[in-house]
């Protein structure tokens, strides 16, 4: 098995960071634009044949050192009793968002193995075809950042109808996020169960938050979680834009850390420490830059974060129009790179 993400993730000493991408299994790949055409969003996700064959496809492809699910945060709060529209190039919608207490009893804490066996059984028939090539990451949305579209009802860039919610109905909206909670706990152990070797957790809109409040409203949650499966699985976290936090989120258990390219490799590491490994932080976008370019700046990247406790991957996810030898040449880079050159 290729366990360079494993090791990494434990502090163990490497000839080169391991590499991939988030949202690496997606549009940007005629192969999935194929699947994408004949079947809907929830269909492909619902259906384990379909999901283990999109998890695969950058595998087999691009060449990463590590699969990650094909699946969407908001299969929980699906799994919670609110409707999820994904329309397609729209984004999501939910036709009944949660807006006062009298709408809680709208949602529950479910039982997994009803509601989300689907995404089991596609991580079990994952494992089966991967047969040990590279590791598997599942992955969940953060409380907050599924509180957002469960108050807010659509993608937002300010999420100011979920923000008030949290300042003007704290009680609710702490009681929803530890329902959240719950749910993700049993949700990730199932996963690992399943088979995932590693899982991420995704706070999208934690950048949102001042760090004060990201603390009262997302990273007490996103810690409970750490401490539920961090001996079950190595755990990373990714709070898109709450670099002030990377301390305290380095402190939380969690193996590792992921970064956006706001924020510098060398600042990154000092807020971080040693005892955590980071992962991160090309900026999608500059995948569309010539491929001499991407080569020149992954090199810049790595060597910036410097040998050891890294993992190489974009601060977001790929964007659906870089082409796809962009992509390759993003991890082709990083696996020519060796750490003895350093």
């Amino acid at each position: 098995m290729n366990d360079l993400l494993l090791k990494t993730l434990k502090g163990e000493v490497t000839s080169r960071p391991p590499v991939w991408m988030m949202r690496q299994a997606g549009r940007y790949l005629p192969e999935y634009m194929v699947l994408r055409a004949k079947y809907g969003f929830f269909e492909r996700c619902q259906t384990p044949e379909l999901a283990c064959q999109i998890t695969l496809q950058p595998v087999d492809i691009i060449g990463v050192d590590a699969a990650i699910l094909f699946s969407d945060i908001l299969v929980v709060p699906q799994a919670m009793g609110l409707e999820v529209l994904l329309i397609e190039s729209q984004g999501p919608i939910l036709p009944n968002p949660i807006k006062s207490i009298a709408d809680m009893s709208r949602v529950r804490v479910p039982d997994v193995h009803e509601t989300l066996q689907y995404v089991f059984d596609a991580i079990k028939m994952i494992k089966k075809e991967l047969n040990g090539r590279v590791p598997l990451i599942g992955f969940a949305g953060a409380p907050w950042t599924l509180l957002c579209y469960m108050v807010q009802g659509k993608g937002s860039k300010t999420f100011d109808e979920a923000k008030s919610f949290c300042y003007t109905q704290p009680e609710v909206a702490h009681h929803l996020l530890q329902m959240i909670t719950d749910t993700t706990i049993s949700y990730l152990k199932g996963q690992i169960e399943a088979g995932a070797d590693v899982v991420q957790i995704f706070d999208s809109w934690g950048g949102l938050w001042s760090p004060v409040d990201f603390e009262e409203f997302s990273l007490q949650y996103i810690r409970q979680i750490v401490h539920a499966v961090k001996d079950l699985a190595p755990t990373i976290i990714f709070a898109k834009g709450a670099w002030a936090s990377i301390g305290a989120m380095a402190e939380t258990g969690a193996a590792g850390l992921g970064i956006d390219w706001c924020i510098p490799p060398k600042t990154a590491r000092e807020f971080a420490g040693d005892n955590i490994t980071l992962q991160g932080n090309f900026d999608p976008a500059k995948l569309y830059a010539p491929v001499d370019v991407i080569k020149r700046e992954v090199k810049k990247m790595i060597t910036d974060f410097g040998p050891g406790r890294y993992i190489a991957n974009l601060g977001h996810g790929i964007l659906p129009t870089v082409p796809v030898d962009s992509a390759r040449a993003f991890v082709d880079t990083v696996k020519e790179f060796d750490y003895s050159t350093l």
